[in-house]
């Protein structure tokens, strides 16, 4: 491998656990924690993934003023579940473009033991690439392809993917 002056070498990076429950109807899947969220624990809390504020606009609440734990704690209450398609990988910085020896997850039996699940979301093409394979045509869900939250596609104004992200609404448990 030859590296560009100042280019440092890919390292391995890891996902987090899945937040999910029994409830689960609706599950987002990313491709792979950036280095932002990486280093602060947190799905998408680089400041320019629109994950928060798109799923905010989704439950009609203001998801990004909460504290994290408040945040995924309103995705489970309303069916919404979290996770990625790569346990871990090789990527220097945080694009999909960058990811080398990707390790998949099960996501085929992972999927299998959430009871009430009806529709996996894929957060972009990368998700969708390796989400559809280990899925495949899982009986009765309902796969669903979403441009990315990423602030590095700008193929899609902010607006036009809140327009396409509204179609989760369908799976999304109403308030209590």
């Amino acid at each position: 491998m030859t590296l560009r002056p100042g280019q440092m070498p890919a390292q391995r990076k890891a996902a987090f656990p899945p937040s999910v429950d029994e409830a689960t109807r609706l599950l987002i899947l990313g491709s792979l924690p950036g280095d932002a969220s990486i280093r602060q624990g947190e799905y998408y809390a680089h400041r320019g993934n629109a994950f928060w504020t798109l799923m905010g606009g989704v439950l009609d609440e203001d998801l990004r003023a909460l504290p994290y734990a408040r945040r995924l704690k309103k995705l489970r209450a309303r069916g919404v579940g979290l996770w990625d398609v790569i346990e871990s990988a090789d990527r220097e910085g945080s694009l999909d473009s960058a990811i080398r020896g990707a390790e998949l997850r099960d996501l085929s039996a992972f999927v299998a033991r959430l009871p009430k699940l009806e529709a996996v979301a894929f957060n972009g093409k990368t998700a969708a690439l390796h989400g559809r394979r280990q899925i495949g045509s899982a009986q009765g869900l309902t796969l669903i392809d979403l441009p990315s939250s990423s602030g590095a596609y700008a193929m899609l104004s902010r607006e036009k993917k809140a327009q396409v992200w509204q179609g989760l609404r369908k799976w999304i448990d109403p308030q209590d």
